[in-house]
């Protein structure tokens, strides 16, 4: 039966060439010069800390901008986590680059495809939705679906097989 399966992965060593890119950029450039700004990743976090708002607003930008020259999604970058203090008036902010499918987002695939009344079977795997179904067409037509959906989470579409 033919099948595919559906993740969401970022190349985190293009990541670290996006991050090497940033730190050069924020060493050459004239309103950061004198300042305490750094970038460091650990896992799958970027933390960025920069001496006051503006800055850090500005080490953001450059963050989607040298993720997206990479040949990245911006997309897989999570600002969720509001600004913290550090030492002084410096701020800390910590960016997570997300990794696989979260829980309740596979759920809402699954419901998706199930509501569209496909003739394809889905299930989730861990991080990942595995789609099979008994024509290829079949399964072209579940990718497009859910490339429909308003999805923030950049997704693949891997392993597709006869």
């Amino acid at each position: 039966m033919p099948s595919f399966d559906i993740v969401s992965k970022t190349d985190i060593h293009e990541i670290d060439n996006a991050l090497n890119g940033m730190r050069r950029e924020i060493e050459t450039r004239f309103d950061f010069k004198g300042s305490r700004c750094t970038v460091e990743r650990t896992e799958n976090d970027i933390t960025l800390l920069a001496d006051d708002a503006p800055k850090l607003e500005q080490m953001q930008e450059l963050l989607r901008v040298y993720v997206t020259r990479r040949k990245l999604d911006a997309g897989a970058l999570d600002y969720s986590k509001p600004p913290e203090r550090a030492a002084g008036d410096a701020l800390r902010q910590v960016v997570t680059v997300k990794q696989g499918i979260a829980q309740d987002l596979g759920k809402t695939i699954v419901k998706a495809i199930k509501d569209a009344k496909m003739k394809v079977q889905v299930s989730i795997q861990g991080d990942e939705l595995r789609v099979t179904g008994k024509k290829r067409d079949d399964l072209q037509d579940a990718i497009a679906l859910v490339r429909g959906l308003k999805i923030e989470q950049p997704l693949q579409y891997l392993n597709f097989r006869d």
